[in-house]
C-alpha cells in the first residue's frame, strides 16, 4: 500500500511540475515585453568605443528617455560584485521583473569560467574590452570587441572569458528566477559574501517594486 502511495504523490507532484512549466512558457509566449533585444543593443552600439564610465551614463540617460518610469533613478543605482560559474565580476542592475532585465556588466581584471545555463535568453553588447566564448559542442573559440553583440540562447552552456577592462550593456528575458540558482551558488558555498547578496536583493526588490507601480499607473490610465 505504501508503495502505491509514493507512485501517486510521484504522479501528482510531476503532473503538478508539467502544469506549472507549461503555464510559464504560455504566459511568458503571450504576454506584452518592455524592451527587445535589438533596441538595447542598437542603443549600446552607439556608444561601444568609448570610455565605458562616460558610455554608460549616455546609456542609462537614453534608456530612461525611451522606457520612463521602468529604469532605476541615479540615486538608487549601485555597483555590486558578482561570482557565479568560477569568474567574478561587478553588475549595475538598471530594470528587472520575472521575465526581463537590463543591467550594465563588466570587469577591472582578467577572468573567466561557466556561462550557466537558463531558462532565459541574454544578450550582451560590448562597450569596451574583449570577451572570448567557447561554445559547447565546439573544438574553437570566438573573441568579440566593441559593437559586437552576443546572444545567449535559452538553454545554452559555454565557456566565457573577459580581458580586464571589458564591460558591457546586458538584456535578459525568459523565466529570471531561473538564473538565481547558478548566481547564488558560488556565494553560498564559496565566497560566502553575503554582504553583496543582500545589496543584490535590495537592488533587486527595488526594482520589483517600481515595476509594479508603474503596472498600476498604466492599468488605472487605462481603466479611467
Amino acid at each position: 500500500m505504501s508503495v502505491i502511495r509514493i507512485i501517486l504523490k510521484t504522479v501528482v507532484v510531476v503532473g503538478f511540475l508539467v502544469l506549472t512549466v507549461q503555464f510559464i512558457r504560455y504566459w511568458m509566449a503571450n504576454k506584452q515585453y518592455v524592451f527587445t533585444k535589438e533596441d538595447v543593443a542598437k542603443l549600446a552600439r552607439q556608444y561601444a568605443g568609448q570610455d565605458h564610465e562616460q558610455a554608460f551614463s549616455k546609456v542609462v540617460v537614453e534608456l530612461r528617455k525611451r522606457y520612463p518610469g521602468h529604469i532605476l533613478p541615479e540615486e538608487d543605482l549601485q555597483w555590486v560584485f558578482v561570482n557565479a560559474g568560477g569568474w567574478m565580476g561587478s553588475m549595475c542592475l538598471l530594470h528587472a521583473s520575472l521575465t526581463e532585465y537590463v543591467l550594465l556588466f563588466g570587469t577591472a581584471v582578467d577572468t573567466g569560467g561557466h556561462s550557466g545555463r537558463y531558462w532565459a535568453e541574454i544578450s550582451d553588447t560590448i562597450i569596451s574590452g574583449t570577451f572570448r566564448q567557447w561554445k559547447e559542442g565546439s573544438t574553437k573559440s570566438e573573441t568579440y570587441y566593441p559593437g559586437d553583440s552576443i546572444v545567449h540562447a535559452v538553454g545554452e552552456a559555454t565557456s566565457v572569458q573577459w580581458s580586464a577592462g571589458t564591460w558591457m550593456v546586458e538584456y535578459g528575458r525568459g523565466f529570471i528566477p531561473s538564473t538565481l540558482g547558478f548566481a547564488l551558488a558560488d556565494t553560498v558555498f564559496s565566497t560566502q559574501d553575503f554582504l553583496t547578496l543582500f545589496y543584490t536583493e535590495e537592488i533587486r526588490t527595488e526594482t520589483r517594486r517600481r515595476n509594479l507601480l508603474v503596472l498600476i499607473y498604466h492599468h488605472l490610465m487605462e481603466e479611467g
